[in-house]
């Protein structure tokens, strides 16, 4: 196997956000939050917790990696044969948090879901601002 063949990409999106990180940590782990700008779902911030993420295109499942309250957040994304990471990273700042969504693993012939990805987590953090801004 040649290195070229293992390469993967990756997607980031980092926003700063004018909320402190346990209100942005909210946002990312409770189901009902999550639901409301990315997927339904039933999520737990929990170790080895197994999820699916549902939309009206199919489902992701996953299974929590690594929790760090207010500080990051790791969980496996799988859907049609993308076998992902997605790691959530806050860090605190003057005025806020500042936001680092990474998704790894995306594989030279997975353009379609690296594009996807690519196009999609900015609309979705869009959401999650707006849950944000009327959440306490």
């Amino acid at each position: 196997m040649t290195e070229e063949s293992t390469q993967t990409l990756t997607v980031v999106v980092e926003r700063e956000l004018p909320h402190p990180p346990e209100k942005v940590w909210r946002a990312i782990t409770q189901s009902a939050l999550i639901g409301e700008w990315l997927m339904q779902n039933d999520f737990q911030p929990v170790a080895d917790h197994t999820f699916t993420f549902r939309a009206d295109w199919g489902s992701v499942v996953g299974t929590v990696r690594s929790v760090e309250p207010e500080k990051e957040l790791s969980y496996t994304w799988e859907a049609y044969g993308l076998e992902s990471v997605v790691t959530w990273t806050l860090t605190k700042t003057s005025t806020g948090t500042n936001l680092r969504m990474e998704q790894t693993g995306f594989r030279p012939d997975q353009m379609q879901a690296y594009h996807g990805a690519k196009a999609g987590w900015p609309n979705f953090l869009d959401g999650l601002e707006k849950v944000l801004e009327k959440a306490d």
